[in-house]
């Protein structure tokens, strides 16, 4: 894989936990205005907020009002660029467990071929209005998240960097750890540089395919306008925080629907009885403990639905996921539900939350019925990614999310 170092525009230490963000698009405008403090990052990548009233986050004004904001946080001294390429380690802490990443420039012509694989399809009118962000601001705000296959060599460069003082170290609003370290060793910086040059195939784009998706565009667009384009200028490159997979842990990401699609209760569970293997666990929240195995909670018990052999095929990449059988023997012929991307009846819900949004969620009245699901395997996703196939809509969600801010990349 081609990387390069880069000098980023990053927080002096005394002002990280003022800076930094959680992602764009883990919070609506309203819960980022209201979490959002003078120096935060979250003007830059959520500048709606600096209006009253807040206008639509794709309105004109908004882009404008993120540039500017971009230039006053460097003017301010609250962003700072480092005085030379380098590539920094990035530690997260969630639940006991700790996942180190790179944090590097990738090279857009990697994604255009192939190389940086994903899992995913992407909609145009989210590149787009990533790709605007990215061209506006000639940077990557927000970086993508990539998983790697196991490399002993830069597995121990991790390992002895985090032996060493860090340049950032704090806990988020959630109790999750962030840690941060800077490589700035040239003959460090190049053998890092070599391995991945030499040793890694490919990179699996765990989160961030619509902003990978942008920059790549972006390059290739900067391209087209430069006569004398090289492949090596800045634009071509765009900022990644790159993991370990086995370091990686995907947890669930469940559904939740608003009806029964005219069924009743009873109606439901004797249908999904010819499918599945179907066993009512009582009031206590019950979770699938194996794949193929599924809750789902109504009216106020929760069932174990245990999909029986012949439903589906261990030898199919897409067929034996769960979100698959969920989709093709429940969602669909049961519920009338055909599209997760545009039906309006569906909404899905990330792991982080727990089971207990889901019953939340049901005894409310705003739904009627749920379904969590046994979370893939980075196996799965990575083997999904090889062979060219594209998984169903909203079937991983990692956590912890990476903090936006700790690095900008600029070109």
């Amino acid at each position: 894989m081609k990387v390069r170092p880069f000098a980023a525009v990053r927080p002096p230490k005394n002002l990280v936990t003022e800076v930094a963000a959680p992602p764009y698009d883990v919070l609506d405008s309203e819960e980022a205005r209201k979490m959002a403090g003078e120096k935060s990052l979250l003007h830059i990548t959520k500048p709606e907020i600096d209006f009253d009233p807040m206008p639509e986050e794709h309105d004109p004004k908004v882009y404008a009002k993120a540039v500017e904001n971009f230039k006053k946080w460097q003017e301010k001294g609250w962003l700072v660029r480092d005085s030379k390429p380098c590539y920094y380690i990035y530690a997260q802490t969630m639940g006991g467990r700790t996942q180190y990443g790179y944090v590097l420039c990738a090279n857009s012509a990697d994604y255009v071929e192939g190389r940086i694989k994903k899992h995913e399809l992407t909609r145009k009118d989210k590149e787009d209005d990533r790709m605007k962000h990215v061209e506006i601001q000639s940077a990557n705000i927000e970086p993508v998240f990539f998983a790697f296959k196991h490399q002993p060599e830069l597995e121990q460069i991790i390992a002895d960097t985090v032996k060493k003082p860090s340049e950032y170290k704090f806990t988020d609003e959630n109790n999750f750890g962030h840690e941060f370290w800077v490589i700035d060793d040239d003959k460090l910086i190049a053998e890092i540089t070599k391995l991945f040059t030499e040793k890694i195939d490919a990179f699996y784009i765990a989160d961030g395919h619509h902003r990978s998706a942008a920059a790549a565009r972006v390059g290739a667009e900067r391209a087209k306008k430069n006569p004398n384009h090289t492949g090596e200028e800045e634009y071509n490159y765009f900022m990644a925080v790159c993991f370990p997979e086995d370091q990686l842990k995907v947890l669930d990401y469940n559904r939740v629907l608003k009806d029964l699609n005219g069924l009743t209760p009873s109606q439901v569970i004797g249908i999904l009885g010819e499918t599945f293997d179907v066993t009512c666990q009582g009031t206590e929240i019950y979770t699938p403990d194996e794949l193929h195995t599924f809750s789902m909670y109504l009216e106020g018990k929760w069932y174990q639905l245990r999909a029986r052999p012949g439903t589906y095929d261990d030898h199919d990449p897409i067929g034996v996921l769960d979100v698959t059988i969920l989709s093709s023997r429940v969602l669909g012929p049961v519920f009338g539900i055909k599209d997760l991307r545009t039906d309006d009846r569906i909404d899905f819900v990330g792991g982080i939350r727990g089971l207990g949004e889901l019953k939340r969620r049901v005894d409310s009245g705003e739904m009627k019925i749920a379904f969590a699901l046994y979370p893939v395997s980075m196996k799965q996703i990575t083997d999904i990614a090889d062979s060219g196939n594209i998984m169903p809509p909203k079937t991983t969600w990692f956590e912890p999310k990476l903090r936006s801010g700790l690095a900008i990349h600029t070109f």
